[in-house]
């Protein structure tokens, strides 16, 4: 009911919603990428936009924000009900439970999801099989390790359509959006010579 409430919320004001199933830092929510749960949740966003449009709004598109730490079952699985529900985007990934790689940290106990550059890997893999699972259906969001143009194209080549970073900017500030575009217009120009 939450996510149906701030749906139509927000719904004359956004440019798109991500409905936010993959958070490990609220308690329960990742249970909703699974099962009767997560057709219930995108049968009633879909359906609630559905109200809205027919009440003369215009079509926001809705996008799933998944976790990282999902197997190849459970990444096939929503890809089959974010397309059934007719859903428009999937974002991968938000950050992960894992504590691969940097678990010799002494910080590395600390709860909460991790982000940046040690969720590349794992992100990318999730990107490589939900592109397989959607077919070009739908637009993929490679999120998870992105720093740099060369990161970005990782995702870009596993079957993601758009790139989306967070972590790096808090490190490297706003001006990175402009060289990660402008790396990616010189890896492309270098493709097409």
């Amino acid at each position: 009911d939450d996510y149906v409430d701030c749906l139509r919320k927000v719904y004359p004001f956004a440019s798109f919603v991500t409905a936010n199933v993959s958070s490990p830092n609220t308690s329960g929510l990742r249970n909703l990428q699974h099962d009767q749960l997560l057709d219930h949740l995108l049968g009633s966003l879909a359906r609630a936009r559905a109200d809205l449009v027919a009440q003369g709004l215009r079509h926001v598109p809705i996008a799933v924000k998944i976790a990282p730490d999902l197997d190849d079952a459970g990444i096939d699985a929503i890809a089959d009900r974010v397309l059934a529900h007719g859903l428009d985007a999937v974002i991968a990934t938000n950050t992960t439970l894992s504590r691969s790689g940097v678990d010799h940290l002494p910080a590395s106990q600390e709860a909460g999801g991790l982000s940046g550059m040690p969720l590349r890997e794992r992100s990318t893999k999730v990107v490589e099989r939900l592109a397989r699972a959607i077919d070009g259906r739908i637009p993929i969001v490679g999120v998870g390790g992105i720093g740099s143009a060369k990161d970005a194209m990782e995702k870009l080549r596993a079957g993601a359509t758009l790139v989306q970073l967070y972590s790096a900017l808090v490190f490297e500030g706003p001006d990175l959006v402009g060289k990660i575009v402008s790396g990616l217009a010189e890896m492309q120009r270098a493709a097409d010579e």
